[in-house]
């Protein structure tokens, strides 16, 4: 997978995952690594999946409409990749924090859903439900953050909130923060992860 790495709080600090939304790239994401914690270690990556052109994580087939079983595949992909480039650039593979837009928070909310112990936080961004109807790993421990809007017309509000009650009913704590800025990713919802995250 093509990533950038940015070492700033070495071995034994915390490392931020940046998963860009459909159409974008791994220089994306790197302003709000800054705003969320700027002395952490920054891994962004591109997704290397091509959909008319544009980097995503996984397939759809449709807008709105998931491919499962290439959902499946790219989250096995990427979390092989997390654990071959902790070992690769030596960082502390217990202290993830996924930061996710749209298609990123998609595979970062499928990466908690598949793996246990696979991101120690996740910061979504208008994520939606990436599977129906299976059992999730114990997510005790495990802090999520979901930015969601209460008029997307991408990721409907009822999505967000039963993202929630799955990753809660799994043992994770959740918190949503609403906005009214359709499918944007705003820098007030950006600040709110970032008080979050120092919490």
């Amino acid at each position: 997978m093509k990533y950038i790495y940015e070492e700033k709080a070495g071995p034994t600090g915390p490392t931020l995952l940046l998963l860009h939304g459909t159409g974008g790239t791994e220089n994306d994401l790197l302003p709000l690594a800054n705003i969320i914690d700027s002395e952490a270690n920054v891994l962004s990556v591109r997704g290397n999946v091509l959909e008319n052109g544009m980097p995503r994580f996984f397939r759809r087939l449709e807008e709105g409409v998931f491919d499962e079983e290439d959902l499946i595949k790219r989250t096995e992909e990427l979390h092989d990749f997390l654990n071959e480039a902790s070992q690769k650039e030596g960082f502390d593979r217990k202290q993830v924090t996924a930061i996710g837009y749209s298609n990123g928070a998609n595979i970062a909310g499928s990466l908690l859903f598949h793996y246990k112990d696979s991101l120690q936080k996740a910061i979504l961004h208008h994520p939606m439900v990436p599977r129906k109807g299976i059992d999730l790993p114990d997510l005790t421990g495990t802090d999520v953050f979901i930015a969601a809007g209460n008029n997307d017309p991408m990721c409907p509000p009822e999505e967000a909130e039963e993202l929630q009650r799955l990753l809660a009913n799994a043992g994770a704590k959740a918190d949503i923060h609403w906005e009214s800025n359709g499918h944007q990713l705003t820098m007030s919802e950006v600040k709110a992860a970032a008080s979050w995250y120092a919490k």
